[in-house]
């Protein structure tokens, strides 16, 4: 009989050769139905997004949500192998999409097949394969939650080293424009957009927010796009700029709005309040099994879909975040039983 580990090593091997970029994730969730078909497990679909309960699902009992999502980004321009190609070298499992969140994806589903035919769990076990994690879009678990059960808590398979993140930064993209006045740049005419947005890019560049987390640190705001400017003669009446606000628990979104605003000249839209922080109590029977088997626990920068699930979670799952969007991307084979065996383990202390 194949392992949990083979299922899920294979599985993943057919998931990189499908391209499923954020948006175009139909032939891979007809992938994922195929799968839990072929293991007998009654799925369920809307849009791209695929999910299943265990066998003796009781609607009396609380609901553990295992969750990762199966679409894309583009390949890095870097890549010098084929980004659809899956091979096994030395180890690694190389392909895109193999570490995020593949990895973890084929982790979590093994780990739902290990539950899904137990009887007299404390818990039910549902898993959710979701689109458009990768743009943060509205078409992916956002879209299902009201189709799930009542969710109590949720484990959200990520590339974390199978270390724990217990708090998740949120984050708020800024759209900014400064306002200037359009002149010839051979004469003192005009006013100059570009200069009028340097106090402000230099504000977002230095400014530091009194409340500091425990659990997630400082607010970080990072200018990441600028733009101005049609022609070298014409001083620009418009400058526009883009900033990436990673956001805690200090500060609601929309009290960190107002600040900005008080502080800048440049006319300031954020384009989502959807991305909030989030995190999970230092009692919860999730992190308390993670302090007794002594799994590392962190709050992260990065954010996930995590971000959009209105419950108690945390973040975890196998592979590295740093080679997440990388050129030739991979996961270790090894890894992915790692993540298979400390998801059993961590649900094993709470759900048994």
């Amino acid at each position: 009989m194949e392992s949990l580990h083979e299922k899920a090593t294979n599985l993943l091997t057919r998931l990189i050769a499908v391209p499923s970029f954020s948006k175009e994730e139909d032939e891979v969730a007809s992938v994922l139905e195929d799968f839990f078909e072929r293991e007998r497990v009654n799925s369920f679909r809307k849009g791209n997004n695929i999910w299943v309960k265990n066998q003796y699902f009781d609607p009396n009992k609380p609901t553990v949500l295992l969750n990762s999502h199966h679409d894309t980004v583009r390949p890095n321009p870097q890549y010098t192998r084929d980004p659809f190609k899956p091979e096994v070298i030395d180890g690694k499992l190389f392909g895109l999409g193999s570490n995020d969140a593949g990895g973890p994806l084929v982790s979590l589903m093994a780990t739902f097949l290990h539950y899904f035919p137990q009887q007299n769990l404390k818990y039910n076990v549902v898993l959710a394969a979701t689109a458009e994690e990768e743009i943060s879009g509205t078409g992916g678990v956002e879209s299902i939650w009201s189709s799930l059960p009542t969710i109590d808590f949720a484990i959200v398979g990520e590339p974390t080293l199978c270390q724990m993140a217990t708090a998740e930064k949120g984050l708020m993209v800024l759209d900014c424009i400064a306002q200037g006045k359009a002149g010839h740049a051979a004469r003192e005419e005009g006013i100059n957009a570009i200069y009028e947005a340097l106090p402000d890019i230099e504000w977002f560049r230095t400014y530091r927010y009194p409340e500091v987390s425990e659990t997630l640190g400082p607010i970080k705001m990072t200018v990441s796009i600028i733009t101005a400017g049609k022609q070298h003669n014409v001083v620009p009446a418009e400058c526009h700029y883009t900033v990436d606000v990673r956001c805690t628990d200090k500060y609601t979104l929309e009290e960190l709005l107002d600040i900005i605003r008080q502080h800048v000249k440049s006319e300031v839209k954020p384009r989502s309040m959807r991305m909030r922080p989030s995190g999970i109590a230092e009692e919860h029977p999730l992190v308390q099994a993670a302090v007794k088997l002594g799994i590392h626990r962190y709050g992260s920068p990065t954010t996930s879909d995590q971000a959009l699930i209105p419950t108690p979670s945390v973040k975890m799952g196998p592979g590295d975040s740093a080679r997440s969007h990388s050129a030739n991307e991979f996961i270790y084979v090894d890894e992915i039983r790692q993540g298979i065996e400390t998801y059993i383990k961590v649900l094993n202390e709470v759900i048994l």
